[in-house]
Order: structure tokens, then sequence, then C-alpha cells
């Protein structure tokens, strides 16, 4: 039994018109027609959709997705999980018609996420994905829609939750410092050849996640999207695409560097909701027959210097 990939990812917004913006014209993923006023939902390959946006007070995260291959790895993962101790629910038939699967169970992390584990999404090759803004295509396929970085009041829950019932593998730690006074253990973890699926922390963060990553297959589509969340003149951009944030102000949160476990060339921005996605290329892949657990004391090789507020 595994989970094989991060297969999607919900958010309960407060401002679906901000969200369907910034999704569609700054980072360059393709609006489903299925979208509506109330919710929003993009590709970034062949499948249906990978992000959903829905009218919500939490303006957080809201549920996650995780794949697995077929109707017997999800009838093996409800006893795994069953046997330690979680409550775990079948999808209704409502449900699964909404995130367009075949089958799917679900049920809360320690800190009240929603997880669903499912099987059978609906691909769509008859209909190429297309970026409103040219991006040549997004790392995905079997190694997923990317990562997220989670923030935790409980390291140790979340490690039973996500590493002893989910079967999550360890890929290595990083020290993260997050001021001269506080240091934080980041732990990552691995489904797939993608360096980390997810990474937790027991860290003191006002949303649920730090960032979201999405991971181009060009170097130049990594660039474009930062001028065009810079928002500052570029005779080298579309002035169509040059877009602020609400006040004006770039989305940038850090400048283009690369990390120091999973090699990945990226930057970071403010999404409307306050946490931050990460935009990058290059990252290196882990293979479990060769892989050893490692820990870092800093985050960046080099770059990544922090634009923030103060």
């Amino acid at each position: 039994m595994k989970i094989k990939a991060l297969g999607y990812m919900g958010f309960a917004v407060k401002d679906v018109g901000l969200w369907r913006d910034f999704l569609a014209r700054k980072i360059g993923l393709m609006e489903t027609p299925s979208s509506t006023n109330e919710d929003a939902r993009y590709r970034m390959d062949s499948r249906g959709w990978r992000i959903g946006v829905t009218q919500g007070d939490l303006d957080d995260l809201a549920f996650v997705g995780f794949e697995v291959s077929n109707p017997q790895e999800l009838a093996a993962m409800r006893s795994r999980l069953q046997e330690a101790g979680i409550k775990v629910e079948d999808a209704s038939p409502e449900l699964l018609a909404d995130r367009d699967v075949l089958g799917m169970i679900r049920c809360m992390d320690p800190f009240g996420m929603q997880v669903e584990i499912f099987y059978g999404a609906a691909d769509q090759y008859e209909k190429p994905f297309v970026s409103p803004t040219g991006i040549k295509g997004f790392v995905t396929g079997s190694q997923g829609m990317g990562h997220y970085f989670y923030a935790v009041p409980d390291i140790s829950k979340a490690l039973r939750f996500y590493s002893d019932a989910l079967g999550l593998q360890l890929s290595d730690y990083i020290d993260i410092s997050l001021s001269p006074e506080l240091t934080v253990r980041g732990h990552f973890f691995h489904c797939n050849g993608r360096h980390h699926t997810m990474a937790i922390a027991e860290a003191p963060m006002p949303k649920r996640i730090h960032h979201f990553m999405i991971q181009a297959t060009s170097f130049d589509d990594v660039g474009f999207a930062c001028d065009r969340l810079d928002g500052r003149d570029n005779d080298a951009i579309d002035s169509n695409l040059r877009v602020a944030d609400a006040d004006g102000e770039s989305c940038l949160t850090t400048t283009i560097g690369r990390h120091v476990n999973d090699h990945m060339v990226s930057f970071y921005a403010k999404t409307p909701s306050g946490f931050e996605i990460e935009f990058g290329w290059g990252a290196r892949e882990v293979d479990d027959n060769s892989w050893s657990v490692t820990r870092h004391s800093r985050t960046a090789m080099w770059g990544h210097k922090s634009l923030r507020s103060k």
C-alpha cells in the first residue's frame, strides 16, 4: 500500500476573484470551464484540475488529495488508517462527482485538515493544457502536482499521522532559523521521485501552510513569472501581464535562489490569502535505493533573500 502523489489541493478563500486573477494571469494556470462565481478550478497538465478555490472565511488550505493506484490500494489504505485508530469515511456520490474521481476515502489529520485519498482521477488529453501566459508546462505526472509546507502545533502528532499512518518517507531535515531566538526543524517527506511532497514543522505561523510549490519545466518560465509577480516596468514582458498586488506593490517575497536540499531554483510570492507560493524549476529527484537522510542548517545555497516587510 502506498500514497503515490499529491493529486490536488483545495483552498477556501475570502476573495475568489483575486485568486482567479492571481492563478491565471500571474501564475499561468488554465481555468476550467466548470468554474463559477463562487469557485474556480485550475489545470496544470492533462488532469481535469489540480488546484481549487472556493468561497470561504478560512482563507487557507482547506483539503488535500493524495492519490493511490487503484481500488485495492485504496482499500489497503483504509485498513492501514483504521488500524492506526483514525476514523475513515467513504466519500459520498456528490463528493466523488465534485472531485471527479472514481473512489475516495477521507479523514481528518490531528489538526482538523481534511485529508482525501483517491484513485481514478479524470484525464483530459483531448483538451490540452494551454497556459494563458505561455508557460510550456509543469512537472507533474508520477511526481504529482507539487508540494506544500505545513505548520503544525505538535510535530509528534503530525509525524504519527503523516509518516506512521499515511506512510510518507523522510527525505531530510532543515534547521530553519525564524529569528535569532527561534530555530525550528523542518521535516521533508516524499512519496515518489519528487524530493518532497510535503514538509512539516512545529512553527508559529498565521496560516496552516507557509507555502505551496509548483515546478515549471523551463527555467525561463520561472524568470517570466518572477517579472509578472514583481509588477514593475520591464520592457521584456507584455504590459498586459504585468500585475502587482492590490496595493500596487510587488507580490514577490524573496529573490530567486536555490535550495540546499532539493536543489530547486525558485522564488516565493504572496498569494491573495497571505500565505505564499513557490515557483520553481530544476529540482533533483529522490531514489530510495540510494538516498540517505541528511540534515541542513540553512534553506538556501544562494539567493532567496527576503523581500517581506518587517
